[in-house]
């Protein structure tokens, strides 16, 4: 009959808590964001963050296969990128052991220990002085399990799954940001290897002009101080190749770092060739693109987090339920344990109402309505940022074309009076100073227009890194395979099941 008393306590509680089962707290609804309409000179609608569109192999627009083995050796070797994708199984580890909350749990717990009652415990007849001195032996199964009536736990779950896809953007943001930076030190190794050929070719000019200007003195035709002129730019041209090699070993060092490599014998092949025009991108590039930036879904699904969180600290004011129950096996005699006589069992519903907390719950709710306005400034901070970010990339590329421009041009002119120059004065018709003069003119413009066609490259690397990585979207996303540290605890294939996969063809 007690039985029955009980089952009917519990579904008394529950039957009426039934309807209201839902969970509290806000849903979350991702905010609108104050948008102008246009970019300067590009067509732009509202954001929606979509980081889960694949961005494909970016860098193979430049068609330089040095470039591409650089760029995926540190995907698969940077040490940052590890630490991400570790991060990432630690938070996907989380929202799982978060989920395993919404069932029961079920344990066996075995003692065997040495026992002493007290004789002067309460009873419900006289104990007399009669105690239990001896071993106690039990083998029970427990039970527990929290009914979610207010979703408190499902919030929970909703919290972690949005914060494993935050830090799976992470992963993303982190690997953009190193693809990026291999990128633009490598083009800046490009640029500097043209500056070393062309400054080279100075001083092999210089040095024909000095032979010149020593036969000329032997003869009696020239100066002495021609002579020195033409030493003084010998040497300086020579002093300038130095500090563009001590530039390019700072940015191979750099690269060697990013690349996972020991920088002692890590090397880039020289290349100085003509650097290239930068690849074209689409016209409504950043209408369809910007949206995919992984920092922007990262923010975005952060707030999404904090927004669930708020449902946790909500369900604390509500009751809570757990079914508990245990049975099994108890005696003092270890022979007569599996007996029938010794078998016990209990179970009923354990009830926490919340009457007083000193404020507690109430202190945790502003905190998490808090953290929800931090991550909601954040979120709009990102956006902004990206926009900025693409306006900064546009507007350089397109000022650096015109410069380019202008600075060929001057190229061209500069070359062909250093050349009108030299032919003057070995005809004995102008000062060696105008040849001086020409020669450091066409220097300064033929640098100027390598270092220019540089920085277009470096502007479109920007670029692509502000849009979320490339434009091409017919491929589908995965987390970078790592090479796998041998030191490593981890079991490295595990982040490419399970919970990622789940969350991403839910977001889509």
């Amino acid at each position: 009959m007690k039985r029955f008393t009980i089952l009917r306590l519990v579904f008394t509680i529950l039957l009426p808590a039934a309807p209201a089962a839902a969970q509290v707290g806000p849903d979350y609804e991702r905010p609108s964001l104050d948008s102008t309409g246009r970019f300067k000179g590009v067509t732009w609608r509202e954001a929606s963050p979509s980081s889960h569109l694949p961005k494909g192999e970016w860098w193979k627009i430049f068609r330089d296969p040095t470039l591409s083995g650089l760029v995926e050796r540190a995907t698969a070797n940077n040490q940052e990128v590890k630490a991400a994708i570790a991060r990432f199984d630690q938070a996907r580890t989380t929202a799982r052991i978060t989920k395993a909350n919404l069932l029961p749990t079920i344990s066996v717990p075995l003692t065997a220990e040495q026992q002493r009652t007290s004789a002067n415990m309460p009873s419900a007849f006289p104990l007399d002085g009669l105690r239990y001195d001896g071993p106690a032996y039990n083998a029970l199964v427990d039970f527990g399990w929290e009914i979610d009536l207010w979703g408190k736990i499902r919030r929970g779950v909703e919290a972690d799954e949005a914060n494993a896809l935050a830090v799976a953007d992470a992963v993303h943001n982190v690997l953009l940001g190193i693809q990026a930076e291999v990128a633009s030190n490598y083009f800046q190794i490009r640029t500097l290897d043209g500056e070393i050929h062309i400054v080279s070719e100075a001083v092999g000019l210089r040095g024909e002009a000095l032979k010149i200007a020593r036969a000329r003195v032997k003869a009696g035709s020239g100066s002495e101080l021609e002579e020195a002129q033409s030493e003084t730019e010998v040497a300086t041209a020579e002093a300038e190749i130095s500090g563009l090699r001590t530039q390019r070993d700072q940015f191979e060092n750099a690269i060697a770092i990013l690349v996972g490599a020991n920088p002692s014998s890590f090397r880039v092949p020289v290349n100085a060739k003509r650097l290239p025009s930068p690849p074209a991108h689409p016209a409504g590039l950043p209408t369809d693109l910007l949206e995919r930036r992984p920092d922007l879904a990262a923010a975005e699904r952060q707030l999404a987090a904090a927004t669930a969180r708020i449902g946790v600290a909500k369900a604390e004011f509500f009751p809570s339920i757990s079914l508990m129950g245990n049975g099994g096996f108890q005696s003092g005699d270890l022979d007569l344990l599996f007996e029938p006589a010794s078998l016990m069992w209990s179970y009923g519903p354990k009830i926490h109402v919340p009457i007083f907390s000193g404020n507690k719950n109430r202190f945790n709710l502003s905190r998490s309505q808090a953290a929800h306005d931090e991550a909601l400034a954040l979120y709009r901070q990102a956006f902004l940022s990206a926009i900025a970010d693409v306006e900064t990339s546009l507007s350089s590329l397109r000022h650096l074309q015109t410069e380019s421009a202008s600075l060929q041009r001057a190229r061209t002119s500069a070359e062909r009076a250093a050349d009108l120059a030299r032919t003057r004065y070995e005809s004995g018709t102008s000062p060696y100073l105008d040849v001086l003069s020409a020669d450091r003119t066409a220097l300064t413009t033929q640098l100027a227009s390598v270092r220019v066609s540089g920085k277009r490259l470096i502007a479109t690397v920007s670029l692509i890194k502000a849009i979320g990585g490339g434009w091409d979207r017919s491929l589908t996303i995965a987390l970078p395979v790592t090479t796998p540290d041998p030191a490593a605890r981890s079991n490295p294939d595990e982040v490419e099941k399970g919970l990622f996969k789940k969350l991403f063809q839910r977001r889509e």
